[in-house]
């Protein structure tokens, strides 16, 4: 009996699900796919059982969740990645949207470095990283922010409603099950914060719903 364990095929689709993307944002989002996979191990990025259809599961969710956003026509000069972690959402946001200025928090710190291993070699002069818990955000300073696995709803607007300033928008990526965690936010919060479905989709592949939902700070 051989003891040779199965070889992992790993796929990579995205040039062929997304060919309408410029060659350049192309070769960003793939070099960004290969450092996320190479490193993974040593920053504990993604989960390993993500890893064969993690074009599919990481990369093309974040690209359908950041076309939703870029399609609302909002002038997002500067948009926070709050709990950026891996870089999902930011890194995808910072390449399909030149122009704006993407702020990447996280308080730890080899995710730290991981970002900034991505903002050297991918070349993204529109990225800040910033080492600090979300919680530490000053006042008044966030107009736009999206995250991803980071909180839930309730928690992510409670350690930042005074972060935001009125008028704010917080993107939330979240599953087909979103308005359960909608339902959980206490009343008190919805004097500080409107939610609501901005659209649900779906990935390249597969039948499951998936969801930007904002909460517009008020």
């Amino acid at each position: 009996m051989s003891n040779t364990e199965p070889v992992q095929v790993i796929h990579y689709r995205i040039d062929k699900w997304y060919a309408s993307l410029d060659k350049e944002a192309l070769l960003k989002i793939h070099e960004f796919y290969k450092q996320l996979l190479s490193q993974n191990k040593s920053n504990n990025l993604i989960s390993v059982v993500t890893i064969p259809n993690a074009d599919l599961v990481h990369i093309a969710d974040c690209i359908e969740a950041v076309n939703i956003v870029k399609h609302l026509n909002l002038p997002i000069d500067e948009i926070y990645d709050l709990g950026s972690g891996n870089g999902l959402p930011g890194v995808i946001f910072a390449i399909l949207n030149k122009g704006s200025k993407v702020i990447m928090v996280d308080s730890d710190q080899r995710k730290i470095e991981f970002l900034r291993h991505l903002k050297t070699t991918l070349n993204l002069s529109n990225i800040e990283i910033k080492f600090a818990k979300v919680e530490s955000i000053p006042d008044n300073t966030i107009k736009f922010a999206i995250s991803r696995d980071f909180a839930s709803i309730q928690k992510a607007i409670l350690i930042t409603r005074k972060a935001f300033v009125k008028g704010g928008i917080y993107f939330h990526m979240k599953s087909e099950e979103w308005g359960s965690e909608i339902m959980q936010i206490p009343t008190q919060l919805c004097t500080y914060w409107l939610p609501g479905l901005v659209k649900d989709y779906k990935l390249p592949m597969g039948e499951v719903k998936f969801a930007v939902v904002k909460t517009e700070k008020i």
